[in-house]
């Protein structure tokens, strides 16, 4: 039988183990200190319920078990995985100009809600949310924390009392990020959900049917991380509007991600809609995600009806999902680089665009210099090869952007502790296993950043 208390002395004195794990991972003290306290408490248990590790045990498996959480702290991630708008990666990249100005007004004080001018308490986010609209060729447009957000205030706003039904069709009821999905978002905001159509075919008519005393709107919701193809049919936005509007009711649409511009331009993959388009064919409110095609921080956009928008802000709920400084920050200025840009097209300065828009001869250029500069056994383990790159973050499933990868097969360890490697080096590096090699995307690689490709793939390889 195995004594307890024999094996409780094998466990560690805190501070003895605390300073020798202060050496290999560079976190506070005093975060380590509880970490520690913590495992060795789990381990009293284990002692206790029968097990008998050794001392050199117990401190590798706590050693192992700090890496790990050290590794969950935030922090900058080199994206080879051809995913653009990666969401387990932060989804869309910052501009540089956004990140400068941050910078700067979240080092010090801004003018936040005060008015210049004349000294006074001022408007929050009045220059931003004047800048969305000119951009959106809306009536009004305002900003909150995220997506979901922007979607549960507009629902609380038009539903109200036993005037609650809101109508979707079944093609619609779409799951986002996260297992959240449209008819649970509705039950939250006090919603009730009336489906109409079939899940490939709903008509006008379905819609017309119903509408009753207690319909408070109709929600259409861009199906932007799925498709339906073969025998479908839905109508088009014009009529259901003209619909909604016989019937005095508000058409909104949830569209997800943003797009200012024609993405079908920027490369060979599908046309997106745009906010603009949507409110062009009747649509009263539009939401979206400011952290996708648009480029900017998480948010989440509404813009229309400027009657409907303004009594969207006055919710009370409204306070608890607004923009803090950092996010308006970052907003205004994504906002104001498309405005400052309109006329001349390009991808204004903003990362995903670009990534999107890249040139499949440039990519293969740098993938084979990256090549060229390590070491002759290394090289021979690489190879430049053609692959397939995505939108991601639900958004435009169908799009495969044509790209160029690092394919490597090493030799001496297994594709997986490679792939291991360099996702814990020095500078976090994710790339994609597909079958026996450790694919590299140069597609979502910022050109500055071949640099710490050579130098990772010279350590592990």
């Amino acid at each position: 039988m195995p004594n307890p208390k024999q094996s409780l002395r094998e466990l560690p004195a805190v501070e003895i183990l605390v300073k020798a794990l202060c050496l290999q991972c560079p976190l506070p003290r005093a975060l380590v200190t509880t970490f520690v306290q913590r495992e060795l408490y789990q381990w009293r248990q284990k002692i206790l319920s029968g097990a008998t590790p050794s001392r050199v045990e117990i401190e590798k498996e706590i050693a192992a078990s700090l890496k790990t959480f050290a590794a969950s702290r935030l922090q900058p991630v080199i994206n080879a995985t051809g995913v653009i708008i990666h969401t387990n990666l932060g989804r869309s990249p910052l501009g540089r100009e956004a990140a400068n100005t941050l910078t700067e007004i979240a080092t010090g004080y801004c003018n936040l809600e005060f008015n210049l001018p004349d000294g006074a308490r001022g408007k929050r986010a009045g220059y931003l949310e004047t800048a969305l609209a000119s951009l959106l060729e809306a009536e009004a447009a305002t900003a909150v924390n995220n997506c979901a957000a922007a979607l549960v205030l507009t629902l609380r706003h038009l539903c109200v009392g036993d005037k609650n039904e809101v109508i979707v069709s079944r093609s619609e009821l779409v799951e986002i990020g996260g297992g959240f999905r449209i008819p649970e978002i509705l039950e939250t905001s006090g919603a009730k959900l009336v489906e109409v159509g079939a899940t490939n075919k709903t008509n006008l008519n379905d819609y017309a049917k119903a509408i009753t005393a207690n319909t408070a709107m109709i929600l259409k919701v861009h199906r932007s991380n799925f498709y339906i193809g073969g025998f479908t049919e839905e109508p088009e936005v014009s009529d259901l509007a003209k619909l909604a509007h016989e019937h005095q009711l508000p058409l909104v649409e949830d569209i997800g991600s943003g797009a200012m511009m024609n993405t079908d331009e920027l490369a060979p993959i599908d046309h997106e809609p745009t906010p603009q388009q949507a409110l062009r064919n009747g649509i009263d409110l539009v939401c979206f995600s400011g952290d996708k095609l648009l480029g900017g921080p998480q948010s989440g956009i509404i813009a229309g009806n400027k009657e409907l928008v303004a009594g969207i802000k006055k919710e009370p709920f409204f306070r608890a999902v607004r923009c803090d400084k950092l996010i308006l920050t970052v907003l205004q200025e994504c906002i104001d680089t498309y405005l400052a840009n309109k006329s001349s097209g390009g991808t204004f300065g903003v990362p995903a665009l670009e990534f999107i828009s890249e040139n499949v001869a440039t990519l293969r250029e740098r993938a084979e210099q990256i090549i060229s500069r390590l070491p002759g056994s290394a090289q021979s383990c690489c190879e430049v090869v053609e692959t397939i790159a995505r939108t991601g973050g639900g958004t435009m499933p169908k799009s495969e952007i044509p790209s160029v990868a690092i394919a490597i097969s090493p030799t001496k360890i297994s594709v997986n502790r490679l792939a291991t490697l360099l996702r814990t080096g020095d500078r976090a590096i994710v790339g994609v296993v597909v079958e026996s090699q450790l694919r590299l995307d140069l597609r979502t690689v910022f050109a500055h950043q071949d640099d710490c490709l050579v130098e990772a793939l010279e350590q592990v390889l």
